[in-house]
């Protein structure tokens, strides 16, 4: 059978490459060339160097939507990932009805996210409208706070789930051991269980970020930028330039912008690795 496989894999791996380097690879290449690119369609474009990345930094949108991502995404990281902890250690001591609740707060992970923005758009400006307060699209840090609403209520499930998992490979012989140390729970909690499960804090921290920095669909159906671009994420400013701007220098500026996201969020996630796994290692 190892024969077989060792003679036979790129019959097997072939076919999964190809369609990555045609659905990957090669447009991810022809995107980094068009953002040095002013253009109307890619097969005209006209060469002006770092010209784009100039006018990125000097877009006072991408700036502003650069800020308030990165607002919305240490809240939102934190949020998720401590709620989703609470809720696995509560649902990891034994209590009646545990697979009941588990598939109940995972649900919501499964609805996609146009559809959820615009459910929570419904629900929250009829909140708001009964307290008497500007609607969604008309005051952008309740656009805030609704983004960090919606993006909780849909991803704390699915880290739930990745929590549970990692608490219930914590040796319960190390636990007794502790008890019978005379440790107490807050002390089994912060000195046995969050470093035994600091694997499944990396894999989740990595996700609501990731997540979080990328949230388009959302964005899109909740607050749509409103007002006046004030709760535009990243994502939205980069599909609003290249398609909502008419001129041929917004096509290579949007490109470049998306460019720029890329690097963004590749460096962000690397820190974050290299910092959740130094603490593995230290344990």
């Amino acid at each position: 059978m190892q024969k077989a496989i060792s003679k036979y894999w790129p019959v097997f791996v072939l076919p999964t490459l190809i369609a990555f380097i045609i659905g990957f690879i090669w447009p991810f290449i022809w995107g980094i060339y068009l953002s040095f690119q002013r253009f109307t369609t890619v097969s005209k474009t006209t060469f002006v160097g770092i010209q784009n990345y100039i006018s990125v930094f000097q877009d006072a949108t991408f700036l502003h939507a650069f800020g308030f991502t990165a607002a919305f995404t240490v809240v939102s990281t934190v949020l998720i990932n401590v709620c989703a902890f609470a809720i696995a250690l509560a649902l990891t001591r034994g209590i009646r009805g545990t697979n009941i609740f588990r598939t109940v707060y995972f649900m919501p992970n499964l609805i996609g996210g146009i559809l959820l923005g615009y459910i929570w758009q419904i629900l929250l400006n009829g909140v708001l409208a009964n307290l008497q307060k500007p609607l969604l699209a008309l005051d952008a840090k309740a656009g805030f706070i609704g983004l960090v609403i919606l993006m909780c209520w849909q991803q704390i499930g699915y880290m739930m789930i990745i929590y549970v998992a990692g608490l219930q490979s914590v040796p319960g012989d190390l636990i007794e051991a502790a008890k019978i140390d005379g440790a107490n729970d807050r002390e089994i909690l912060f000195k046995i269980k969050i470093p035994m499960v600091m694997p499944s804090v990396t894999i989740c921290t990595f996700l609501t970020l990731t997540n979080s920095f990328k949230l388009f669909d959302q964005n899109v159906a909740l607050t749509a930028g409103e007002p006046a671009n004030a709760s535009e994420m990243l994502a939205l400013n980069i599909y609003n330039t290249f398609y909502g701007r008419s001129g041929a220098q917004w096509k290579g500026i949007g490109q470049a912008k998306a460019v720029v996201f890329f690097l963004i969020v590749v460096v962000i996630s690397l820190i974050q690795l290299h910092f959740t796994r130094s603490k593995e290692v230290q344990q």
